[in-house]
């Protein structure tokens, strides 16, 4: 079942990528005590992701945060190196990059999906969350393009 507004963040461990390489994060840890804007992407380095989903939360980060976030987040099911390459690809220093390798995260909240088709496996669905305290206070889920997850999007809801 997927997560709704109200609920709180599963607690499971994923990585992040630290000044030593891979490290653990567990979710009930960074999204405690704070407001945080979380996105996911299916894929690191894909074309809609690095073209249009991305750019929006990295122009708009000092937006975000002068309307009260305390951490900007990105989510994909890559590992910790290839989040960390597209960080640096993508100028977005400002963003806490989350790999989700196994899918832990994307399966807890239930936006995982089946992208075998296109040969990438299992995926998390593109989304945008208003995570306050590890409480969604807003969830925006794209089937197609970049309409309830884009950074135009969060900012009106904030």
């Amino acid at each position: 079942m997927t997560i709704t507004t109200g609920e709180r963040i599963p607690d499971v461990t994923i990585k992040t990528n630290g000044a030593e390489g891979p490290e653990d994060i567990r979710t009930s840890e960074f999204f405690g005590g704070r407001k945080v804007v979380l996105f996911a992407v299916p894929g690191a380095f894909t074309p809609g992701c690095s073209n249009t989903h991305m750019p929006g939360f990295v122009v708009n980060a000092d937006k975000l945060k002068a309307k009260g976030i305390d951490a900007i987040a990105c989510l994909a099911v890559n590992d910790a190196f290839v989040m960390g390459a597209w960080q640096q690809d993508q100028n977005a220093q400002a963003i806490t990059m989350l790999a989700d390798g196994n899918a832990d995260l994307a399966r807890a909240l239930g936006l995982d999906m089946d992208a075998s088709g296109g040969g990438m496996g299992t995926r998390c669905k593109r989304f945008a969350a208003i995570v306050n305290d590890g409480v969604v206070e807003y969830l925006g889920v794209d089937d197609k393009g970049v309409d309830k997850s884009s950074a135009d999007t969060v900012l009106a809801q904030l």
